[in-house]
């Protein structure tokens, strides 16, 4: 009850009950209630108050006898609180005297009232008069908190100083295998830290806390003991529970370090294993642009499987930055290399599928390239196969424009297919850097000879039809040189017509004399030198037509039509103007014999001797007159007049005022002739 003798020592109370005693019960509670004071307490003995009165005495007896074994030496009064009526004193107290020497202590016999003879009151329970308060229920649960505590706290210790210790020694494996066997423990620590930091909080404030008189209460001496007790207790939990936290925070950094490392080498273990060996099989290029766009839908399937490892690469990244911002010094060069291994393999892994996404799309470029340039050839080729019919030259010259702009968008095909072809090819030389060791020489020398095919291929294609071109060309042009023939000639044609309406709508004056007829007469003879260079140069077009037509293997559409016109305006012209000579001739004569007879004097009459001269001229004149009134006729039985009607009269008339004027000079000289034989 935390009550005390005079001689300070503990006063221990054995209540005894009606019901039967077990003393084995009793030995064990007296056994475990012994061993909570202190060895100095123990050192002033004991004082037992065995209350009998609601038992008998053969057990009070048998319980007084016990003492003995169970605390011999430390028991120094055994009180025996009997009852009122029903022991006899002489029997009992003679018996206990008697037995004084073999127990070892003193045994009295007292009632309840007489018990404050040898204990104070103050320290006797209110059972036994006296004022001590006690509560004997919160005491057990005190104890059995503290029990309670004790055991468990003890018992966490052990574990945790097994899982510390095991931590701090040994080898790696062993430190693993120690805290893999002990790493949790049987209680959770902050459970019990919790329960002693109650429990003393109790105990400390029963302490410090006064009695309802005001009187300072006087603590239980276990009490006193518990207390120092559980604050080392907590006190060596605390330091194990911190080593142990840092246990487990190492144990979960390391268990961290090896998933990041485990997962670590699952990556790099697939990028290097199965990863590296899709794109090994991986080296075609494909032979046309659909081969390259299931090459490359092919690709894109292998880097969406790596998108997934480099997701996890992403993380894993993250996860040893974190790691290495915690600045654990032990970790920092297992991380670090960790973290280069894996930067190592995925940066790797990464060039070598942009190096292949960068060469398949190389090589689409290159097949779409030669692809157009194939179909620019077959559509050159097709345009040169079929034969040229054109109208004009005008059509030939568009279409000429038409073949040269095709041949030139196929040299610039051909040019882009070179680059993109030396472009694809150096690719390929740089495809062994990320061949892991793989011979690739023979895999590229399909890629690189096909690549060399194809454009060789395209170089003799072009190479062909440049031929064709250039025999296209000059058929062209020597079509063109004979449309051009064919439209001067036709020209000449018309000139030649325009020379012959000329002729005969404006070259109609005879000239009112010699002098002006013999000028008319040279103009009309460089008139026909000018239609004589006309026809000359339309005859020569003519042939150059015959030649090309020969050299075109072709029949001129319009030189057999044309010749024939030319011809016939040809001899209509040539007969027209032999008329305008012969007439222009005739009245050359004319005038001059006209001039000639009417300057004459007539003082000189000699001259006139001979009248056939005025007959003569007359005639002459009359042919001229009758030449104007007759039409031009021409081979093919056409006529044709020159000039209009009055034109014609106008002539006509000038030639007859001068043949009046001769007659009229021929009377002259007749009258001379009539007087003479008169006289």
């Amino acid at each position: 009850t935390g009550g005390k003798d005079r001689r300070s020592g503990l006063i221990l109370t054995i209540p005894l009950c009606l019901e039967q005693t077990s003393m084995d019960e009793l030995s064990v509670t007296l056994d475990y209630l012994l061993s909570i004071p202190s060895e100095k307490c123990k050192a002033r003995g004991f004082t037992v108050i065995v209350d009998g009165r609601k038992s008998q005495w053969n057990v009070v007896k048998t319980v007084v006898l016990m003492l003995q074994n169970v605390v011999p030496a430390e028991v120094s009064l055994v009180c025996v609180v009997k009852p009122d009526e029903f022991w006899d004193k002489k029997v009992t107290h003679f018996c206990f005297w008697k037995e004084k020497d073999r127990l070892g202590f003193e045994v009295i016999l007292v009632s309840a009232n007489k018990l404050t003879r040898y204990i104070e009151p103050c320290q006797l329970t209110e059972d036994f008069g006296g004022t001590l308060t006690y509560d004997h229920m919160d005491w057990l649960n005190k104890r059995l908190v503290f029990e309670k505590f004790t055991k468990e706290s003890t018992s966490l210790l052990d574990e945790l100083a097994l899982i510390n210790n095991g931590s701090d020694k040994g080898t790696q494996q062993e430190r693993e295998r120690s805290i893999d066997l002990n790493f949790l423990p049987s209680v959770d620590p902050e459970t019990v830290l919790q329960t002693g930091h109650e429990l003393l909080s109790e105990l400390q404030q029963r302490r410090f806390n006064g009695s309802d008189g005001g009187v300072s209460w006087s603590p239980m001496d276990d009490e006193l003991l518990a207390q120092p007790q559980v604050m080392k207790l907590l006190d060596s939990l605390r330091e194990q529970y911190t080593r142990y936290q840092e246990v487990c925070r190492q144990r979960s950094k390391r268990t961290q370090l090896e998933e990041i490392q485990q997962k670590v080498m699952q990556v790099v273990n697939w990028l290097e294993g199965p990863g590296s060996e899709q794109l090994r099989t991986q080296w075609g290029i494909g032979d046309s642009i659909r081969a390259s766009q299931a090459l490359q839908q092919k690709h894109e399937e292998i880097e969406s499987q790596h998108s997934e490892w480099f997701a996890v690469y992403v993380e894993l990244n993250q996860q040893i930055a974190a790691l290495l911002n915690a600045g654990d010094e032990e970790d920092l060069v297992e991380l670090k290399a960790l973290q280069q291994q894996l930067s190592d393999v995925c940066y790797r892994q990464a060039s070598q599928l942009e190096f292949r996404q960068n060469l398949l799309q190389a090589a689409l470029e290159f097949h779409s390239v030669a692809q157009d340039l194939s179909q620019q050839l077959d559509g050159l080729l097709g345009m040169l196969c079929v034969d040229v019919a054109p109208a004009d030259g005008a059509s030939i010259q568009q279409t000429l424009k038409l073949l040269e702009e095709k041949l030139k968008s196929v040299d610039l095909g051909l040019q882009g297919l070179r680059e993109k072809g030396q472009s694809l090819l150096d690719q390929i030389s740089n495809q062994a850097s990320w061949a892991y060791g793989k011979d690739v020489t023979i895999e590229n020398k399909e890629n690189v000879d096909h690549i060399q095919g194809v454009m060789e291929d395209m170089q003799l294609r072009k190479q062909r039809c440049e031929d064709m071109v250039d025999v296209r060309r000059l058929k062209m042009l020597q079509m063109v040189q004979l449309f051009k023939c064919e439209e001067d000639a036709a020209q000449a044609v018309e000139w030649l017509s325009e020379l012959l309406d000329a002729l005969l709508k404006t070259h109609i004056r005879l000239g009112d004399d010699a002098q002006e007829t013999k000028v008319l007469l040279e103009k009309h003879r460089k008139f026909v030198d000018v239609a004589q260079s006309t026809y000359d140069y339309g005859r020569q077009l003519l042939q150059a037509t015959v030649v090309l037509c020969q050299s075109l293997r072709c029949t001129s559409r319009s030189s057999g039509d044309t010749l024939p016109r030319l011809n016939r305006v040809w001899k209509q012209f040539t007969v027209t103007s032999e008329e305008r000579v012969h007439r222009l001739e005739t009245a050359v004569a004319f005038h001059s014999s006209a001039e000639k007879i009417l300057q004459e004097c007539p003082e000189q009459p000699e001259a006139f001797n001979e009248m056939e001269q005025f007959d003569e001229i007359e005639a002459v004149g009359k042919s001229l007159l009758d030449r104007l009134t007759v039409p031009v006729v021409y081979p093919d039985g056409s006529e044709q007049y020159f000039g209009s009607p009055s034109d014609m009269a106008s002539a006509a008339e000038h030639i007859r005022e001068k043949m009046k004027l001769v007659s009229l000079k021929k009377q002259q000289l007749r009258q001379p002739e009539a007087t003479a034989p008169e006289s």
